[in-house]
């Protein structure tokens, strides 16, 4: 494969707010944030094909797409996502699905010498038992949580392809991994949602149906950390246009809740004051999972928005978008 290699690494500037971007996954949580972001800091030439536009697990679309439009950044964002029933019941759709997009997305970049890349990983790379919070060095150092295996086995493999593309081509390309994300445009299907939408969902359709009770799944129990992902966004546009390194670098909070008290949280959110049960017959996954964040506060990177408020917020773009 023919390339154009990196320019020095003495030379990065901030990103050309005139020259085109590729958001893979426009429309998705993360990709709608990082639009919404990069809009309003002047970027005038933002490419988002939607996937009826472009597919981006078929590759010879893709490598015709990144030729006749030849991005000069591109953040990966897209993938198949899911909540973790959706992980545990499907992993074959979820391994397959984002080894196709990743390596299509990575390979078109490399041949057409795209020189700033973000890939966005996930906080289920880490081993199941990593200490907590979670340092970037736990990768790679213990077995994985056996629920979403195969999403995080896929996420490992885009870092590595990355790391990969640094080490041969000496193109500067970065990793970042987000922990839990919510937010407007999130997914809030019944049984394919992450936990945060999911609860936002039961407890408005408890409360518009006067139910006397919400039945949540798991025991409550596991501590989870949630980010904005307009904090997400933010986050992104420092690292490209402040971060080189082959390491992954975390984004999150560095601070958890039980999922019983986020809970307690979103109910009071939406207005439900009924029961709260637990259906202990459903998976909890991982009991705790929380990042160091040093890594990135060190480059001047804080999260701004209290999850209190970004419930608030994320609820009210769904009630405004449900039927």
């Amino acid at each position: 494969m023919s390339v154009v290699h990196a320019v020095p690494t003495d030379t990065y500037r901030p990103l050309d707010r005139s020259a085109p971007v590729f958001v893979a996954g426009r429309n998705g949580l993360v990709g709608s944030a990082l639009w919404r972001l990069l809009t309003a800091e002047g970027f005038s030439s933002l490419l988002g094909p939607a996937s009826a536009e472009l597919d981006l697990r078929d590759r010879p679309a893709v490598f015709e797409w990144f030729a006749r439009h030849q991005p000069h950044a591109v953040i990966l964002a897209a993938a198949r996502v899911g909540g973790i029933k959706a992980n545990d019941t499907r992993p074959a759709d979820f391994i397959s699905d984002n080894l196709l997009i990743q390596v299509n997305v990575l390979d078109a970049a490399l041949r057409n010498g795209v020189q700033r890349l973000l890939f966005l990983g996930s906080s289920c790379i880490y081993p199941k038992h990593a200490g907590m919070p979670i340092r970037e060095e736990a990768l790679l150092t213990g077995t994985l949580e056996p629920t979403n295996e195969a999403y995080a086995i896929a996420k490992i493999a885009g870092i590595t392809q990355v790391r990969s593309v640094r080490r041969q081509h000496g193109l500067p390309w970065i990793c970042a991994m987000p922990t839990n994300l919510y937010g407007p445009g999130d997914n809030f299907h019944p049984e394919h949602s992450h936990v945060l939408p999911s609860l936002i969902r039961r407890f408005h359709q408890a409360r518009m149906e006067r139910a006397p009770k919400v039945v949540n799944w798991g025991s409550g129990t596991p501590r989870r950390e949630f980010l904005h992902t307009d904090d997400l966004a933010r986050a992104c546009l420092l690292l490209l246009e402040g971060y080189d390194s082959d390491s992954p670098i975390n984004v999150g909070t560095g601070e958890d809740l039980t999922i019983r008290e986020l809970s307690d949280m979103v109910a009071s959110v939406v207005g439900y004051e009924g029961a709260i049960e637990w259906d202990t017959s459903q998976p909890d996954g991982t009991y705790r999972k929380v990042l160091d964040i040093s890594r990135i506060t060190a480059l001047g990177w804080t999260p701004a928005i209290r999850l209190s408020d970004g419930i608030a917020d994320t609820y009210a773009w769904y009630e405004s978008a449900s039927p």
